[in-house]
């Protein structure tokens, strides 16, 4: 067992994912690259300034563009979207991802709206296929509201719309591209290589899994067991498999000061982690350009270093993403997004862009350490930052009236 102290845990983690000392890499392959870094890129339909999966990237890759990742899934098919939790995964994955669908499809595991959904819809289903095999692709676009039986589902309102669905998440059919980020399907062999249309084993899916889930966390603790193993006894089966690739070497666990659970990592990290503990930055990480502590990085609110009360853990840094709020509850606002220095958590902003004049407006910003108030360093670094969002934005100009410091306000501004 290593034993390593939350600083070490954390700069790990940063770097894992792309974060840290600095962006990791350019353009179109370098978001490639770090979609394969960050194992999943969770996407989001909302578009509030951008989509969470773009801010993602943008904070990891230089000169990133908004919908790259578009490209590279949906017209390269370096990558595939699937799952309840959606997220887009490497497409040389498909065959391990291949078993959970069709364990689902098989209705020993999974959700029970789902198998629900295979029972209430299977005329629909049944036709849907058929048209799918007539065309090369199907959006519920295509499919008039008025011909269809209706439905009071969270995932469509037309029957077509959860025949497609539950094809999707069965391995039936998969999205051909997006248009407004709603899926147009095509039948898998339309879309995936030939030679990745198979299964498997149980077993050999079983370990993939925990070493994604793992590696997507870089020191973490086995939490989502019902989507890595369930098959049928997920604890218990998640248990033994845990201790099966501890005794084989595949895994390790790690003790972190200050956290009470033990984590685990890759075996294969392990150098990396010693080599943190003692000061020795990996050469991969070496930054493309500026580093965290020059420019200051703001994560997206479903990043995973920072969402889902990881922030807290990690950085002390108390972070909700309050969208689903009703806004007399939210304490920030509806799409804050937290501002990484260094290798620490230190404030959080609230903001908008005014499509009309092209204009990125803060809306609020909070530091968390308040010493930072007449910080240059900082200054210039949030002010770096400022000045690359806005461009990543296509945003002419920004407002910066509603920063309360002075110096992080005037500084902001003349950056621009």
């Amino acid at each position: 067992m290593l034993t390593i102290n939350l600083e070490t845990a954390r700069r790990f983690i940063l770097g894992k994912q792309g974060l840290w000392p600095g962006r990791h890499w350019h353009g179109l392959k370098g978001a490639e690259q770090a979609m394969h870094a960050m194992e999943y890129l969770q996407l989001d339909p909302l578009q509030m300034i951008a989509r969470s999966q773009d801010i993602s990237l943008y904070s990891r890759v230089i000169n990133y563009k908004p919908e790259m990742w578009e490209d590279a899934t949906y017209k390269k098919r370096r990558f595939f979207d699937w799952g309840g939790w959606l997220a887009a995964r490497p497409m040389e994955e498909l065959p391990y991802w291949r078993v959970v669908m069709h364990r689902e499809r098989d209705g020993g595991y999974g959700d029970p709206r789902l198998r629900h959904m295979a029972k209430e819809h299977a005329r629909a289903i049944v036709e849907v296929r058929a048209i799918l095999k007539d065309r090369e692709t199907v959006g519920n676009r295509d499919f008039e509201a008025a011909d269809r039986r209706k439905t009071q589902s969270y995932r469509g309102r037309k029957d077509s719309a959860l025949a497609l669905y539950y094809l999707w998440r069965i391995g039936d059919v998969m999205t051909h591209h997006r248009e407004r980020f709603e899926r147009v399907y095509a039948l898998t062999e339309n879309v995936a290589p030939k030679e990745l249309i198979y299964e498997k084993t149980q077993d050999e899916a079983d370990r993939f899994l925990v070493r994604k889930e793992i590696s997507f966390g870089g020191i973490t603790r086995i939490q989502r067991t019902g989507d890595s193993y369930g098959r049928g006894e997920p604890d218990r089966a998640a248990k033994k498999l845990l201790e099966g690739m501890l005794a084989d070497g595949e895994i390790i666990e790690v003790k972190v000061d200050g956290m009470k659970a033990i984590q685990y990592a890759l075996a294969d990290d392990a150098k990396m982690i010693t080599d943190l503990s003692a000061g020795r930055i990996p050469k991969a990480w070496k930054p493309v350009n500026t580093t965290t502590t020059e420019e200051a990085v703001f994560l997206a609110p479903l990043d995973h270093v920072s969402a889902r009360g990881r922030a807290k853990a990690l950085f002390g840094f108390d972070y909700v993403w309050e969208v689903y709020k009703p806004e007399h509850q939210r304490k920030y606002g509806y799409y804050v997004l937290p501002v990484l220095w260094g290798d620490r958590l230190v404030a959080r902003f609230d903001s908008k862009l005014d499509r009309t004049t092209n204009t990125f407006i803060i809306l609020g910003f909070w530091l968390e350490d308040k010493t930072l108030v007449k910080d240059k360093a900082f200054a210039e670094a949030l002010a770096r930052g400022f000045a690359r969002f806005v461009n990543f934005l296509g945003a002419e100009k920004m407002d910066a009236k509603a920063i309360p410091y002075p110096l992080l306000r005037k500084t902001s501004n003349s950056f621009l």
